[in-house]
């Protein structure tokens, strides 16, 4: 008898598992609280064992041709003066043909590849959860055989399933706000960087948009963002560069969270089980959160295909968490470098990157200091799960 699966999200953990669910003859809804799929967002990168995942579903030439192409990085002070520059694949920790890519574009490749051969229910969301037996924010009512809670930080699916949130979302104490402004910069397919005590600003074009992306993140020892374009705004009142502008060219589509990771000693309970975000989010500051979910994914459903319920989330635990360990860790000690205490760490940083910029041999020097994300992105094995043929599942891919 073909096997029911329940995914809540359509993001890149939901969709990623319902491909591989679906290679291996599961029946698989998908339901996914927006409207549609959510187009834009901001970059992300695929590299390591997650490089892997994505060629063996036949969607790396893809992702290529929709990478970001960015090809330089700067850092500017108050003047705007560019103090430092590198390759931006050096800049953000790229090697052996890792990919940088926007998060819509992501989607859309996953989408496209699934939409023909799974259920998709957009604009509804999981209401309660009894065993098996899932009813829906609209009111439909079934029975699966596997629930999967791709949900996200702010998961649903494991506060129905684990309890309240406060008990596994830990907050590291900073905030990150991210939003389309227009390009006034002029700016093409460059990244610009602005670092202020406890507060650092980026901006950056991409390939094929007009627009620029703003990205603020900032430490702040409050918990409470009642107003989130207020709070951001008031924790930048004083900086200087193009700060004060694109504060101003704030649109509705600002994205603004804590920088959180979610902790949890089990990821399943029942025929419940957490992927993804909603199980071991490691925070945007690891670079890791896209290749957590297509390896998550991959090994979740790998184990489905070849154990019952209860062994295959037993196999999955004991795949993953060495790989989410590693990649956790980074999170805490990235955000430390990308977000610095005080003035007086700018001055150094600032005149630190400005010498190395003039010294040869600087990419090397970059390379070590990237070595613990590359070390992370690859501290899995990925199992091999059998030989179903890789275009099982061949909507269209756009």
């Amino acid at each position: 008898m073909t096997k029911k699966v329940l995914i809540s999200g359509a993001g890149i953990a939901g969709s990623t598992l319902a491909y591989w669910l679906h290679r291996s003859g599961f029946a698989v809804t998908v339901v996914e609280r927006a409207p549609a799929m959510r187009d834009g967002g901001y970059k992300v990168d695929i590299r390591g064992a997650a490089l892997d995942v994505v060629r063996r579903m036949g969607l790396l030439d893809e992702i290529r041709a929709l990478r970001t192409d960015v090809r330089g990085a700067f850092v500017v002070d108050a003047t705007g003066r560019r103090v430092a520059s590198m390759d931006a694949d050096t800049f953000g920790g790229r090697e052996h043909g890792d990919a940088e890519i926007l998060r819509g574009d992501l989607a859309r490749l996953l989408y496209g590849r699934t939409r023909d051969a799974v259920t998709y229910r957009f604009g509804d969301s999981i209401e309660s959860i009894m065993d098996g037996t899932v009813t829906l924010h609209s009111g439909h009512t079934e029975t699966f055989d596997v629930i999967v809670g791709a949900d996200g930080l702010h998961s649903r699916t494991r506060e129905l399933t684990f309890g309240p949130e406060r008990e596994f979302v830990h907050d590291l104490g900073y905030r990150i706000a991210i939003c389309a402004v227009p390009n006034h910069l002029g700016i093409d397919r460059e990244e610009l960087t602005y670092v202020g005590p406890g507060r650092t600003t980026l901006v950056y074009s991409t390939a094929r948009d007009t627009d620029a992306k703003a990205m603020f993140i900032f430490r702040t020892p409050s918990t409470e963002d009642a107003d989130r374009r207020a709070a951001l705004r008031a924790a930048y009142t004083d900086q200087g560069w193009e700060v004060p502008r694109l504060l101003e060219a704030l649109t509705p589509d600002l994205y603004y969270d804590a920088l959180c990771q979610v902790r949890m000693d089990s990821w399943a309970r029942g025929r419940v089980v957490l992927l993804g975000d909603a199980a071991y989010c490691a925070s945007p500051a690891s670079g890791q959160g896209t290749g957590l979910a297509l390896v998550g994914a991959y090994v979740l459903a790998g184990e489905l295909a070849s154990a019952s319920h209860e062994r295959a989330f037993a196999a999955y635990e004991r795949v993953m968490r060495p790989f989410v360990a590693a990649n956790q860790k980074l999170g805490p000690d990235n955000v430390k470098r990308m977000v610095l205490g005080s003035k007086g760490q700018v001055r150094v940083s600032m005149a630190m990157l400005g010498l190395m910029a003039r010294m040869p041999g600087r990419e090397r020097i970059l390379a070590r200091v990237m070595a613990p994300l590359h070390r992370a992105a690859n501290a899995i094995t990925l199992p091999d799960y059998g030989s179903a043929s890789a275009t099982a599942c061949s909507g269209p891919s756009t």
